[in-house]
């Protein structure tokens, strides 16, 4: 493998890219962005009326898949799943296991690999199209984690709505803004 940097304004690329290329390097990331979506789950605001917390995990698995690109990015979600579900204690509030909220890590997963495809497109280089990504990676979240809830929490689907999607939608709204000032502000500092 070439231990090469490419440069920066290269389409097809994600942050990641830009660190030398070795096995060892993709290893540490994809460990990395586990470990940074376990660190994230631990951010935990309870809400009432909601079995599910907001917590920073979906934020992390945001920017993992972005920053990493989807294989890397998949690696990494699929990492920290399987911990959890093997009872290291990283999913929100320390828990571990299939819960409840376990639909939105599946969720997690699929918008990792959206996201980070995305971002080889160059979609995490401008606010516009980051805020775009950032809305799409939560809808493929919600899309899996709400249905999950219903069934998990044995829920009707406008009880699974109002209890797993509508109170984290402002939060979404602030994950996204600071991802859009985050992501095409490292691609500009990595220009220079």
């Amino acid at each position: 493998m070439s231990t090469a940097v490419a440069t920066p304004a290269s389409t097809g690329q994600v942050l990641a890219d830009l660190l030398p290329a070795s096995r060892v390097r993709d290893v540490t990331l994809v460990l990395g962005g586990a470990a940074l979506t376990g660190l994230a789950a631990q951010i935990s605001v309870p809400i009432p009326g909601s079995p599910v917390p907001v917590t920073g995990q979906t934020f992390a698995a945001l920017l993992v898949g972005t920053s990493l690109g989807a294989r890397r990015g998949i690696a990494s979600l699929v990492v920290y799943a399987l911990a959890g579900l093997a009872g290291v204690p990283c999913f929100a509030d320390g828990t571990s296991g299939v819960g409840v909220s376990f639909g939105y890590i599946l969720g997690m997963v699929l918008a990792t690999a959206a996201v980070g495809a995305l971002a080889r497109r160059g979609a995490d280089r401008s606010v516009w199209r980051t805020a775009g990504t950032m809305v799409l990676g939560s809808a493929i979240i919600y899309a899996v984690g709400v249905p999950y809830l219903a069934y998990a929490a044995g829920l009707s689907a406008s009880a699974a709505v109002a209890a797993g999607l509508t109170p984290f939608l402002i939060g979404d709204a602030v994950k996204a803004a600071l991802a859009m000032g985050l992501l095409p502000t490292a691609w500009k500092l990595v220009k220079r």
